[in-house]
């Protein structure tokens, strides 16, 4: 939530926050916007992605996008310890990522030796 609300100062762009739940909403700066990702109906991965997408698709001035507690949001909390799941869906973010100039800031509550090597690189926090 910091990192979010310190980020609305210095970006030129927008920012959306995704969480679990609307818990955020008032600690939020009121020009990041909070999306509740339950409310879509999201079932897989796949699925996330897709929604990752049309939000992009709507808005041409997309600057950061936060995934907090993304494991959740992106229906992936059963299959968390298999790492080539992961690594999979990660590399799909990444490549939109790219595509589309969006920065993505994902929260993970998975402990460093369960992630792989490849992952473990692009940690910034740890706790």
């Amino acid at each position: 939530i910091t990192q979010v609300n310190a980020e609305i100062k210095t970006v030129s762009g927008n920012i959306v926050y995704l969480d679990k739940s609307t818990k955020h909403m008032y600690e939020l700066n009121n020009k990041v916007r909070l999306i509740n990702v339950p409310d879509y109906m999201i079932s897989d991965a796949d699925e996330f992605i897709g929604f990752i997408s049309g939000i992009i698709s709507q808005d041409h001035d997309l600057e950061q996008m936060y995934f907090d507690s993304f494991l959740k949001i992106a229906c992936m909390e059963e299959s968390a310890a298999d790492s080539e799941k992961l690594n999979a869906v990660i590399g799909k973010l990444e490549a939109v990522s790219s595509k589309f100039h969006v920065d993505f800031v994902l929260s993970i509550s998975l402990d460093a030796h369960e992630l792989s090597e490849d992952l473990k690189s692009k940690v910034i926090v740890s706790l």
